[in-house]
C-alpha cells in the first residue's frame, strides 16, 4: 500500500497534467486532489477489510485448536461470544464509513460512465492526445470500484462463511452434551447475525454490487449515445442548410429565365403581328 498508492498517485498526476492540453495548472489542481484522495481511500478500505480478514482467520485456527483439546462447553461459549463481536465489527465498518464510501462508489460510478462515453463519442472524430487520458482514468476507476467491492466481499467471506465451514467439520461424537449444544448454537448465531459490510443500511459491498453498477452503467451509456446520435450534428446542418439556399437560387433562377423567355416570345409574337399589317 504505501508503495502502490504513490506510484499511482504520481501516474494519475502527470497523465492529467499531459493530457489536459487546454487547461491551466490551476484548472488541474482540483482533479489531481480528487484522484489521490480517491487512491487514499481505496487504501484505508483495504486496511480495514484486510484487518476484518486477518482477525478471522486467527479466530478461526485458535478455535479450531482449541477443538481438539475442548473440555467444558464455556470455552465453546467464550469463542462464541468472541465472533460475535467480530461480526458486529465488520457491521460497524460499514456504518462508520458509511457517507464516505457511498460518496466514492457513485463519483467512481459517475467518473467510469462520463470517460467512456466521451471515448464512444469520439470514435467517428478519430482519438486524441485527451482520450488517453479517458482511458487510463475509466480503466483505474474500474480497477478501485472492484477492489473496494471484492476486498469487502472477501472480508464478510472470511468472517462469517469460512467459520462456518471450520464449525461444520467440527467432530462432535466425542464431546459432552453441553459442548455439542453450544457448537450448534454458533452455527446458529452464524447464520442469525450477519456480518456483510453495508454502507447505513443502504446496500451491501460486495461483487454483486460491482456487477449491477456496470449493468447500469450500460444502460445509461446506450440512453446517452442514442441522445447523441438524435442530436443533428453541426456541419450537417450547415450543409442541408447551403443545400438548401443552392436550391432557392437556383428555383429563383430559373423562373426569372422563364419569365423572359415568355415575355421574348410575346413581343416577337406583336411584332410579327405588326410587320403584316
Amino acid at each position: 500500500i504505501a508503495i502502490i498508492i504513490p506510484i499511482l498517485s504520481t501516474t494519475s498526476v502527470i497523465v492529467t497534467h499531459i493530457t489536459m492540453v487546454h487547461f491551466k495548472l490551476m484548472q488541474i489542481v482540483p482533479y489531481i486532489f480528487l484522484e489521490i484522495l480517491t487512491y487514499i481511500l481505496g487504501g484505508y478500505w483495504y486496511l480495514l477489510c484486510e484487518s476484518l480478514s486477518f482477525s478471522a482467520n486467527i479466530l478461526a485456527e485458535d478455535f479450531q485448536q482449541a477443538l481438539r483439546h475442548i473440555g467444558p462447553a464455556g470455552k465453546v461459549a467464550e469463542y462464541r461470544a468472541l465472533w460475535l463481536r467480530l461480526s458486529k465489527i465488520a457491521r460497524d465498518t460499514g456504518i462508520a464509513n458509511c457517507y464516505t464510501f457511498t460518496f466514492v462508489s457513485l463519483y467512481l460510478f459517475l467518473i467510469i460512465t462520463l470517460s467512456i462515453y466521451g471515448l464512444l463519442s469520439q470514435i467517428s472524430e478519430g482519438f486524441g492526445i485527451k482520450d488517453i487520458g479517458l482511458a487510463l482514468t475509466a480503466l483505474c476507476s474500474i480497477f478501485l470500484l472492484f477492489f473496494i467491492c471484492d476486498e469487502a466481499h472477501y472480508a464478510s467471506h472470511n468472517v462469517r462463511t469460512i467459520f462456518q465451514k471450520k464449525l461444520l467439520m467440527v467432530e462432535l461424537s466425542w464431546m459432552n452434551a453441553d459442548a455439542q449444544t453450544e457448537v450448534n448454537m454458533f452455527l446458529r448465531a452464524t447464520e442469525m447475525n450477519p456480518s456483510q459490510i453495508s454502507l447505513g443500511g443502504y446496500f451491501d459491498v460486495n461483487r454483486t454490487l460491482f456487477k449491477s453498477l456496470m449493468a447500469t452503467m450500460v444502460t445509461y451509456l446506450v440512453v446517452l449515445l442514442q441522445f447523441q446520435i438524435s442530436i443533428p450534428d453541426e456541419n450537417q446542418n450547415q450543409l442541408e442548410n447551403g443545400e438548401e439556399s443552392i436550391a432557392n437560387i437556383t428555383s429563383t433562377v430559373t423562373e426569372a429565365m422563364t419569365t423572359t423567355t415568355t415575355a421574348t416570345t410575346i413581343l416577337t409574337t406583336l411584332a410579327k403581328k405588326k410587320k403584316k399589317h
